[in-house]
């Protein structure tokens, strides 16, 4: 007898850069909800939690049961500090990945995906998934096997077209090399970009993994249509995301126009037909603006599975924003201030982003205007076919003497602000600079921030990620919580 798959009706948000993190997510899926971490950028997350001493040994008891104890031994070895850096000393870097990367950085690479999510599924039965930007590709490969090799039971991607993603889950499932091939402007028909890893070095002992089930992020039902037709392998359903979610959102279809105050304006055509998903025979759940029962509940009217909930997540006691900043965040809110601006130009991405009003953030101008403009961690660089056939990686948020001499246009750098850097100070991992200047926080959310009062206790500040189920599931309490 087949048994019908039982899907979770909440999945947690893959907020990063480390807002998700392994407690977050251990939290959700003890719960009885999919928990979802993070993977972008950690292999800087990792390095950096180990430079400031790995204070409760979880980044070392998570390496410790890594396949290639060699491999762990050498990150630890170049990364650790006992009792953790000075504030003001700067964090060790981390190599930019490239279409080679170097041994060590592939070794960290899947290594850090690994300990996230060995964390956040230790200790109980819960499903774990994590989460990636497919516009970041280089680290792609690796990340995706360091999660495997811990059993990950999820992976979703958004931010650009996955359409090879799930073959390559079926051939790492069988510890087989694999190939992605790259998205390089300018590159010519005739041109072959790719970046190639072989499982082999990492000592797997089982002869297959288990292959995680793929879910694609989506704005609309036309690009679900060709991921479940011509993705290389299969697709086992959908987030469907609104615009109105946090982070990045997909841009208008049509030409681009502005608000008065600047921001995209969105019409009927980026609402997503949700019977045409329902004729897909896949599961889907509905994203952005959905943190309620009463959206829970028509969600699943609809069709749907359930929903993907995002900035309630982010601002609980969890995840991995820094206590000050939630603190000012929750104030503000309180106070009825708290505003989220969905800045075209922000990220280097190309996409939408949405970035809370948040004083001494990058969102400031003068705070923007102050930092010194530097690309030193490089994850939304954009390969770029150089005129010798050679690829260069350019950002529009680096120097722009720098932008502009590897044939990027002036004008694409205006308003640019360095997500990767303001995200890791955002979750307390800030890089410092000369003259102890810590690079500023950027803070992101929904347009449903100000709902996050809902999950305040009388008299409270603060809420976990327990409460956030409890409400949008109408009280009921959690399985390893008494009734």
């Amino acid at each position: 007898m087949i048994v019908a798959r039982e899907y979770p009706k909440i999945i947690q948000g893959g907020m990063g850069v480390s807002v998700s993190n392994w407690r977050l997510a251990k939290s959700v899926s003890e719960c009885g909800q999919l928990g979802v971490v993070s993977g972008t950028m950690l292999d800087t997350v990792i390095a950096r939690r180990l430079q400031d001493g790995d204070r409760d040994g979880s980044v070392r008891r998570a390496l410790a049961h890594f396949p290639a104890p060699e491999v762990a031994a050498r990150i630890v070895e170049f990364y650790f500090v006992e009792g953790g850096k000075c504030e003001e000393m700067p964090y060790r870097s981390v190599p930019m990945h490239s279409l080679k990367s170097a041994t060590f950085l592939t070794d960290l690479t899947v290594a850090a995906n690994f300990v996230e999510v060995f964390l956040a599924k230790e200790g109980h039965q819960g499903l774990v998934g994590i989460n990636y930007l497919t516009k970041i590709e280089l680290p792609t490969l690796p990340s995706l096997y360091g999660a495997m090799l811990a059993g990950v039971d999820y992976v979703l991607m958004g931010a650009g077209i996955p359409r090879s993603i799930p073959g390559i889950l079926d051939r790492l499932s069988q510890n087989q090399p694999v190939t992605l091939k790259i998205d390089v402007t300018g590159a010519l028909p005739e041109d072959k970009f790719e970046k190639s890893f072989d499982p082999s070095p990492y000592k797997n002992r089982e002869p297959a993994l288990k292959r995680p089930l793929f879910l694609a992020i989506v704005s609309s039902s036309t690009l679900a249509q060709a991921l479940a037709k011509k993705a290389s392998g299969k697709v086992d359903g959908f987030v469907v995301e609104h615009h109105t979610a946090g982070g990045h959102n997909a841009p208008p279809r049509g030409p681009l126009h502005l608000s008065e105050q600047g921001e995209p304006i969105y019409g009927p055509k980026d609402e997503a037909d949700l019977s045409e998903f329902i004729k897909l025979g896949l599961p889907f759940w509905l994203a952005g603006s959905c943190a309620s029962p009463e959206s829970l509940k028509a969600a699943l009217t609809a069709g749907a599975q359930g929903i993907q909930v995002g900035t309630s997540f982010a601002y609980c006691q969890e995840s991995g924003i820094t206590e000050d900043i939630k603190e000012q965040i929750i104030a503000k809110i309180l106070d009825h201030s708290a505003e989220v601006f969905t800045d075209p130009r922000a990220s280097a991405s190309g996409y939408p982003f949405k970035v809370v009003q948040l004083e001494g953030s990058l969102w400031e101008q003068e705070e923007f205007e102050r930092r010194t403009r530097i690309c030193d961690l490089g994850y939304l660089r954009t390969p770029s076919r150089g005129a010798n056939g050679a690829v260069v990686f350019r950002c529009p948020a680096e120097p722009v003497d720098d932008y502009v001499k590897k044939g990027g246009a002036a004008e694409e750098t205006e308003g640019r602000k360095c997500l990767c850097n303001g995200l890791m100070s955002t979750v307390g991992l800030p890089q410092a600079r000369e003259g102890g200047y810590l690079e500023p926080a950027l803070v992101t959310a929904g347009n449903e921030l100000s709902s996050i009062v809902k999950f305040l206790a009388p008299n409270q500040k603060s809420y976990s990620a327990k409460q956030v189920i409890a409400v949008l599931l109408e009280g009921a309490t959690c399985k390893n919580e008494p009734g």
